[in-house]
């Protein structure tokens, strides 16, 4: 049996990635459960670096981009008329016709309408899988997209296709709540929001409640740097009935570790109880959605 938990943020800088990092931690090292980790955050992916981790191995990830043989074409228009992504640049008066990469999402639409066969498709790499063995154990895999690529939702559904079919999986989702943050969410069990207690923390989180809600979802929240004093959030969490999993404080220490690639909870083991309130609130279906 396998249960997947995303972990994602509104806004960027928030603390998504301590939250994933500390409770794959948690579960890994004191409560000793089976936990897979997935960096999905492919643009920007920076688990590893709060990790022990060895490289075990990496795939590519790649697409069939087309390609125009201008000996062929006619320059009849067909390709364009049926790109949804407005990839295809075409002039008939002067017989230009490109497409352009890093806009198109490989579809197949333009071969398949084209009567001459002057499309090709090509290989092409937009990124890479990497997986790492922390203790000897495989057990968490990074998602890496090509610098320029608009692809991140590709990429994230080649990093999502190695969760494991046992135990626990944690996916750090990109921030916001845009395509990719879907693609993530979409496939999980549960979803942890993170958020702050600020005016900008208060507003993503809005956001990101309705996204969740939209693709029903059970969840619940994580206020890290608690101690702001910004009773706007936790009314909203009250009015809008939603879990409280547990609060990380704002601490100078917490932002010290953080910045030198250091897990909150290896290095401040009182914090314990907050991943234990966090993790019982989940399993034992004290959630929202």
């Amino acid at each position: 049996m396998s249960f997947k938990i995303a972990v994602t943020s509104g806004k960027g800088g928030t603390g998504k990635t301590t939250i994933s990092t500390g409770l794959f931690y948690y579960l890994n090292k004191i409560r000793n459960i089976k936990v897979q980790l997935l960096d999905c955050d492919v643009e920007e992916p920076n688990c590893n670096i709060f990790l022990d981790s060895v490289l075990s191995s990496t795939v590519p990830v790649t697409l069939q981009i087309p390609e125009v043989d201008k000996s062929k074409c006619t320059y009849c228009g067909k390709c364009k008329d049926s790109c949804a992504f407005n990839a295809i640049v075409l002039l008939p008066s002067t017989q230009f016709i490109e497409i352009i990469p890093d806009i198109c999402h490989a579809c197949g639409a333009c071969s398949y309408v084209c009567p001459e066969k002057a499309i090709i498709e090509k290989t092409t790499t937009i990124g890479e899988i990497s997986k790492y063995t922390i203790s000897d154990i495989e057990n968490f895999t990074e998602g890496r997209i090509h610098v320029g690529s608009s692809l991140q939702t590709r990429v994230i559904k080649a990093t999502l296709q190695h969760a494991a079919n046992q135990g626990i999986t944690i996916f750090d989702s990109p921030p916001g709540t845009s395509c990719p943050v879907v693609a993530t969410v979409s496939t999980a069990d549960y979803v942890i929001m993170v958020t702050e207690p600020t005016p900008y923390g208060l507003h993503d989180l809005k956001l990101m409640t309705e996204t969740v809600r939209t693709l029903n979802k059970p969840y619940g929240v994580v206020i890290n740097k608690a101690g702001l004093k910004f009773d706007k959030l936790y009314n909203f969490l009250m009015e809008e009935d939603i879990p409280l999993l547990a609060e990380i404080p704002f601490e100078k220490k917490y932002a010290k570790a953080y910045s030198v690639g250091k897990i909150l909870l290896h290095e401040d083991p009182l914090l314990e109880e907050s991943f234990k309130s966090m993790f019982e609130k989940i399993v034992n279906g004290k959630q929202a959605g």
